[in-house]
């Protein structure tokens, strides 16, 4: 039964859409003395295994079942999975936003709020999760800033991907091929094979691709990539890990469409997909640029065809051609009193695309080198305390080269050389008060040292002969990051607790030749909640309350750079633009009725707002800004007919933040004799309305919408082969992903989420 306590809904939301791990169980030496139920979640949030029922964490748990049921192969599926989270393709970058905190990085200066990892290992550039997701057992998305276990850049939270992983004495096989509209294909596949008995290996691989989805081929998928997984075990209480992966990236890659607004008021309807490179849209780009500007000083004496080329318009030749690899060793060893694991990375990713997702063209290429070091000591089971220690290294180099050529009035070009160096110390514990109450507690001091070199240029039709000027920067940052929380077994089947804790965003650069540095962002969130199993055990009901204050944000937007004094072009730049507060309530119920219906329902209420928020905006051809915010001239000079702004959008809603989000399931299975399961399944996503762009103009927010997918799926009982028939948004909703503001011309150009998909697909394994 649940607690009066309980009743009153201190309780907490997990993951609505989770179900029972599959794959390998967690290894026995980090087991948890707290017994799970049988359907428990196992995660090793805490870097230790805990069953995720009767652990206080604010996390949502995907599963492999979970993952294959929904097609997902990219780290952009999950925004449909996971209330709260929203994942962008934006040129170069998968940018995560949770709860309204995140980053928008738009080249190789910015970094994600959300640390993404892979088996324990931190993919650290934005562009570097793309082709991860196969063979994966679980993937765990952690709540609020976890600055204590997982340092630098976990603001929001961290994702944890979990990938199938080779076991001792095992023979198993199992692919996946689909097909659908689109001309999709999809196949993944994994193998492991015992190498004697002290040895084990696991190979997996995927291929995925489909046409695009706007009309002028863009949105586009072609992925490949594969993992080796090598595991030694010469003697009880020792073992090693070896694995490598490689992905490629191919396509066109991300499209946009083009919005309807005073500016476009003859934009067609976004439903009908039709790409920003559509002869269509490039003519009203061009005669947006000829009513914006013909007769304008300094145009008067331009022709015609000269003012309508004033602007770059999108092209059909964009492509991807991204590679990222690593490998990684892990090595555990018992001790009398607890276990060390030592963790060794080397992380490759060498991004090279062109694409005219902002309007216009952007070449980016990029090649960053990732080494990685974690050195930690979990202690062992203990009814009185248990704690983690460890230190932990990161060091990333990269070269990028990035050229966005807007036209005649902005083509910015720079070319910097980044050094990232970070040393941390961590602990953690948990204090066994009594047998059902707990004392959580954590700290971090993180060194970080960081330095850019290079150049920067901005040769437009009024500057052609701007010169290259050096782009040098340093900048050292301490942070000292913590946590602290209780949690009550109010009785056997309820679990309440409360915890605080902090993160921190590094600090960095944008490219600009003066004032080009920016200071780390803070998040302190407060957690209320429990979890509770009632009905005996048929119903699993959580709730989460939560409230977080954010300080010194860092916002990412294309706003003006310095070339030389007086000579702004226009970059993705980051500044510390003020502070937030987010509050809300997330609540999670799982439901079996009978043994073979599984409802699920996930429902989270959010309200967000920017206590201070300022930024600095050009308009490189001199016009007004467009935006309901507060406007004032910036006191900088700049070249005609370049004019700089400050912009204050104070009190205004935190950007990605809906106020209500729905993940509603059912699953019904229906057993056919001894020979087959039919299974009927159906799920919907429902959000309210939310900007996507610091403009705030109406056209900018993306509309409340509801998407739907069903399945119906024939099994064997066993789990030995399945075969599935799936539509996915079977409203066909057209909703508005991610995008900026074109610079310039002020128009609108955003990229979509997925439309109706519909195929087959085929699982199979022994």
């Amino acid at each position: 039964m649940c607690s009066s306590v309980t009743a009153l809904g201190l309780c907490l939301s997990t993951a609505g859409m989770a179900q029972p791990m599959q794959g390998p169980a967690p290894e026995t030496d980090e087991a948890s003395q707290r017994a799970p139920a049988a359907d428990d979640i196992i995660v090793t949030a805490r870097r230790r295994a805990q069953p995720l029922q009767k652990t206080g964490l604010a996390a949502s748990v995907l599963t492999a079942e979970e993952l294959e049921a929904r097609g997902v192969t990219d780290p952009r599926d999950l925004t449909a999975l996971v209330p709260g989270l929203t994942v962008q393709p934006v040129d170069i970058s998968t940018s995560f936003t949770f709860r309204g905190v995140g980053a928008l990085a738009v080249n190789a200066f910015q970094e994600n709020a959300i640390a993404y990892n892979v088996d324990d290992v931190v993919f650290g550039r934005p562009s570097s999760p793309a082709g991860s997701l196969f063979d994966i057992d679980r993937i765990e998305v952690l709540k609020g800033p976890q600055g204590t276990l997982y340092g630098r850049n976990a603001t929001a939270g961290a994702i944890n991907v979990v990938t199938r992983q080779p076991q001792l004495g095992e023979t198993s096989a199992d692919m996946l091929a689909e097909i659908g509209n689109f001309s999709s294909r999809k196949l993944q596949g994994g193998l492991t094979l015992p190498l004697g008995d002290k040895a084990a290996v696991r190979v997996a691989g995927q291929h995925a691709r489909h046409d695009g989805y706007l009309s002028d081929g863009y949105d586009d998928e072609d992925i490949s990539a594969g993992r080796l997984t090598l595991l030694l075990q010469p003697k009880d209480g020792f073992s090693l890990t070896i694995s490598g992966d490689y992905a490629h990236i191919g396509g066109r890659g991300t499209g946009a469409v083009l919005i309807a607004s005073p500016r476009t008021p003859d934009a067609p309807d976004p439903g009908q997909r039709i790409g920003a490179s559509d002869p269509r849209i490039t003519q009203i780009l061009q005669d947006r640029a000829f009513l914006q500007f013909r007769g304008a000083p300094p145009f008067a004496s331009f022709t015609d065809d000269q003012i309508r080329n004033l602007v770059s318009v999108p092209l059909g030749d964009g492509f991807q051609d991204s590679r990222f690899w690593g490998v990684s060793v892990k090595a555990r060893a018992d001790v009398d009193f607890a276990q060390l694991t030592a963790i060794l990375a080397y992380r490759k990713s060498r991004p090279d695309l062109l694409t005219y997702n902002p309007g216009f063209p952007s070449r980016i290429e990029e090649s960053s080198d990732q080494l990685t070091a974690d050195i930690r000591l979990v202690s062992a089971p203990s009814d009185t305390l248990e704690y983690s220690v460890g230190l932990y290294l990161f060091d990333d180099s990269t070269r990028s080269f990035n050229n966005y050529n807007q036209g005649a009035l902005a083509n910015p070009e720079y070319q910097p050389n980044l050094r990232t160096e970070s040393i941390a110390g961590y602990g953690s514990f948990i204090w066994h008060r009594s047998a059902k109450f707990r004392l959580i507690g954590g700290a971090r001091y993180t060194h970080e040292d960081k330095s850019v070199s290079g150049t920067i240029s901005n040769r437009t039709a009024f500057a052609p002969n701007s010169p290259d000027i050096p782009l040098i920067a340093e900048r050292t940052d301490r942070r000292f990051t913590w946590n602290a929380g209780a949690e009550w077994d109010a009785s056997d089947n309820s679990l309440i607790y409360a915890s605080a804790a902090t993160g921190f965003k590094s600090g960095g650069f944008f490219p600009s030749a003066n004032n080009n540095l920016y200071a780390p962002e803070t998040l302190t969130a407060f957690t209320l909640g429990a979890k509770n199993r009632l009905l005996g055990g048929r119903l699993t009901f959580n709730l989460e309350a939560f409230y977080w204050q954010y300080r010194d944000q860092q916002i990412s937007y294309i706003g003006p750079v310095e070339t030389t004094p007086g000579n702004f072009g226009q970059a993705g730049v980051t500044v510390n633009a003020g502070r937030s507060r987010i509050f809300g309530i997330e609540a999670d119920m799982q439901w079996r009725p009978t043994e073979n219906i599984l409802l699920r329902a996930d429902v989270q209420y959010l309200n967000s707002r920017y206590g201070s928020l300022t930024y600095d905006a050009i308009s490189a051809s001199g016009a007004p800004l467009l935006t309901p915010c507060g406007i004032a001239d910036d006191p900088r000079t700049a070249q005609p007919p370049i004019r700089l702004f400050t912009v204050d959008c104070s009190g205004r809603p935190a950007l990605n933040t809906p106020t209500w989000t729905a993940n509603l399931g059912y699953r019904h299975t229906f057993p056919l004799g001894n020979t087959f399961n039919l299974e009927l399944a159906a799920n919907t996503r429902v959000e309210s309305s939310s900007f996507i762009n610091l403009d705030y103009l109406p056209e900018q927010k993306r509309g409340a919408n509801t998407v739907s997918g069903a399945s119906v799926a024939l099994s064997h009982p066993a789990g030995q082969w399945r075969v599935t028939a799936f539509v996915d948004n079977i409203e066909d909703s057209t909703v508005i992903n991610a995008g900026l503001t074109r610079p310039i011309t002020n128009v609108s150009l955003f990229s979509l989420r997925r439309p109706r998909l519909y195929g087959l697909r085929l699982q199979a394994g022994f």
